[in-house]
């Protein structure tokens, strides 16, 4: 068994040959740390640099970030990777990228919704077909975009709740933008009587919309019949609006409908009510006032 003293001998030995090795290897970790510090520096300078050259460009905020920070990190990495090989740890760095691929393969397949709402935002903010302020409709959702983010979009809907909508949703479904053309088109459909003189009914209701506040110039307000139905002729009537704001447009339409009801009083144009005819009787057929006129036959008779 070693005594205390070759215990304590043999413990300054290992120190005296760790301080050595420390000693010849300290220029070493010394010029290692010197390039960490200036690829850290470095870093934040092209980071500041590259972000004013992008703020230039029609990319949008999200993008702009992602693109300086992932250039900074490459600059960082490329500093990292300098030091190590300074301290003679070439393998070290070999290992790393290696475990680097296994992590982000395993995290990918972990993460792929994550994954796939990151890209869709990426994509979404080269191509931009949404901004914030448009009025869109999306994955049955309909609001004013309040925040595009890499991941999700927030949207502000009628009610004025809040609707998180993930990237892919937007980038994968179909996407109407209410706002980006700058106009709107309302199709208003409503009926008249059967005994109404329907080119009278076209030239009052197309002259009915057409003194309306809010009708884009250009357009030509159209009047279409459409069926018989069952009480009335079915017809629809259309014009363009500015597409402002969704409470604008939802105020053009009933203007609409309060011009053409009272162009409709004036010029004696009826919109008839719905008519329903009931047959009565064990097996149909039968109307109500010869069921009753029968009733009181019987009954006088009795």
């Amino acid at each position: 068994m070693l005594n205390v003293n070759e215990a304590v001998t043999l413990v300054e030995g290992k120190l005296l040959h760790w301080l050595k090795e420390l000693i010849i290897l300290l220029p070493n970790i010394l010029l290692a740390a010197a390039i960490v510090v200036f690829g850290w520096l470095l870093a934040k300078l092209v980071r500041s640099l590259i972000s004013k050259m992008l703020a230039r460009s029609k990319l949008g905020l999200s993008l702009r970030r992602l693109i300086a920070d992932g250039i900074a990190l490459l600059v960082m990495m490329v500093g990292l990777f300098g030091a190590l090989s300074v301290m003679h740890l070439d393998k070290t760095v070999t290992s790393i990228l290696a475990g680097a691929g296994i992590i982000g393969l395993a995290l990918g397949f972990a993460f792929q919704d994550i994954a796939a709402n990151f890209i869709s935002g990426v994509a979404m903010a080269v191509q931009r077909p949404i901004r914030a302020g448009e009025l869109v409709e999306v994955a049955g959702k309909l609001g004013v975009v309040e925040r595009i983010d890499l991941r999700t979009t927030e949207l502000r809907d009628l009610q004025g709740l809040q609707v998180i909508i993930p990237n892919k949703d937007i980038f994968q479904n179909a996407l109407t933008n209410y706002t980006r053309n700058g106009e709107r088109r309302i199709d208003l459909e409503l009926g008249v009587s059967y005994g109404d003189d329907l080119a009278k009914v076209e030239a009052v209701t197309v002259e009915a919309v057409k003194t309306m506040d809010g009708l884009l110039p250009g357009h030509e307000v159209e009047l279409f019949f459409k069926e018989f139905g069952d009480s009335s002729i079915n017809l629809e009537v259309r014009f363009w609006v500015s597409s402002k704001s969704q409470g604008y447009y939802k105020g053009r339409k009933s203007a609409a409908i309060v011009a053409i009801k009272a162009a409709y009083d004036k010029n004696d144009i009826m919109i008839p009510f719905p008519i329903r005819t009931m047959d009565f009787g064990i097996k149909g057929g039968e109307k109500l006032n010869a069921m009753l006129s029968e009733r009181s036959k019987s009954g006088d008779c009795s």
